[in-house]
Parts: C-alpha cells; sequence; structure tokens
C-alpha cells in the first residue's frame, strides 16, 4: 500500500507492514473496530462492528448515530483503529515488557451508503464476517429495518499496519536477574453456543460446532 504523511510511523518503523495481505488478515479476524472522528470540534470514538469486501471497510451503525448524521452529504473524515493481542512479553525488568500484537490504522473520508443494493451486500458481509455462513442461514432485513440500519464505506487506500511477535529483549546485564522472561500466549477462544430462551426446532449448525477466528 502507498505510504503518506498520515501512515509513516514515527516509532518503531521496523513493525511496520505495508503488504494488503496483512491489512486484510487483521480487519478479517478482528470483531470489532474502533471508529474515530470529530463532530462541532470535539473528539469522539466509537466501538463498531466491520467487515471487507475487497479493498472497501464497511462499518455498521444506527440511523441516528452521530458518525452516520455526519456523514451526510459530503463524508466524514474518520480514522478506524483495530489491535489484535497475541501475547503478554515479559521481560526481566519493567522497562522491556512488551506484548505481541498485530495493528491496523485506516485514515480517508468515509461515506454514507445509500444504494440499498451495495447496503444489503454491506450486511450480509457484517454477518458473514461475525459467523461464516450466517447470512445464508437467517432472515436478511425487512425495508423498514433497512431504513433503521445505516452503513458507512470506507477506502483501504490509507492503511498502515505494525506487527510485534517474538520473545522478550533483555538487556545483557540483567540476563543474571533472578526472574522469570518468556511470553504469555493469548487468543481468543469460544464457547459452548447457548439456545435462545424461545426455543430452538433445529439442530445446531455446523458452523458453530468449529467457530474460531482465523489465525
Amino acid at each position: 500500500m502507498p505510504i503518506t504523511t498520515r501512515t509513516t510511523p514515527s516509532r518503531h518503523a521496523d513493525r511496520t507492514r505495508d503488504e494488503p495481505e496483512v491489512v486484510h488478515q487483521i480487519l478479517d479476524e478482528a470483531l470489532v473496530c474502533h471508529l474515530s472522528f470529530i463532530v462541532g470540534g470535539e473528539p469522539r470514538v466509537l466501538p463498531t462492528l466491520h467487515a471487507r469486501d475487497g479493498d472497501t471497510l464497511y462499518l455498521h451503525g444506527s440511523t441516528g448515530s452521530r458518525p452516520m448524521l455526519a456523514a451526510r452529504p459530503d463524508g466524514l473524515p474518520v480514522c478506524v483503529a483495530v489491535t489484535l493481542l497475541d501475547g503478554l512479553v515479559l521481560a526481566r525488568s519493567q522497562f522491556n515488557h512488551s506484548v505481541n500484537y498485530r495493528s491496523a490504522v485506516i485514515h480517508g473520508r468515509a461515506r454514507l451508503v445509500t444504494d440499498a443494493t451495495e447496503k444489503r451486500r454491506a450486511l450480509a458481509a457484517l454477518v458473514d464476517h461475525v459467523v461464516a455462513g450466517r447470512s445464508q442461514d437467517s432472515r436478511p432485513p425487512s425495508d423498514r429495518e433497512l431504513a433503521q440500519t445505516a452503513v458507512l464505506a470506507l477506502s483501504l487506500a490509507e492503511a498502515s499496519t505494525k506487527v510485534r511477535a517474538g520473545g522478550p529483549v533483555d538487556q545483557p546485564e540483567d540476563l543474571s536477574l533472578p526472574h522469570w522472561s518468556g511470553v504469555l500466549p493469548l487468543r481468543l477462544v469460544a464457547g459452548d453456543p447457548e439456545s435462545g430462551a424461545e426455543g430452538v426446532a433445529v439442530p445446531l449448525p455446523p458452523y458453530l460446532r468449529t467457530y474460531r477466528r482465523q489465525r
């Protein structure tokens, strides 16, 4: 991806990854992103669901939410951030403690999706992003539900990623200290599916039996 002034790192440039597939993998694995924007001169940050379709990131919200209203009619300058935490890095010194992570930051002007066909495609992508295959195993939104839901579209043209992996960086003078040093890996694990309170007459779908976030 092209490097711009907004995607040029000021620290740890060695962790930067500019391959488009790295951005795609991070966005596809993460369940939640954080959308930041300015309204009335004040900063706002909102957690929301997202889904990627090619080089477009779709963001879900209510038609009455601040970013959706602010995006009319000329779009909204935004910054979207996603972080996946892969491990806690414990060094012998407190200063050298860190985390293993994969992060993506996207800058751009988000547009409000007004075309009904694109909007339905984006909402189906959002459902499938949460659980792959779910859009074909659930009722699509009615016209009324579609009108109550808003979607922002953001190009991935200006995106940057950083990745840290590996163990702690202990200083030579700390190697003899009597403290454990290493990595505590972390991962998201799904629990057992729980049927709805109204009772479910169909068996558990196979995609829920084997559910996991890709890595």
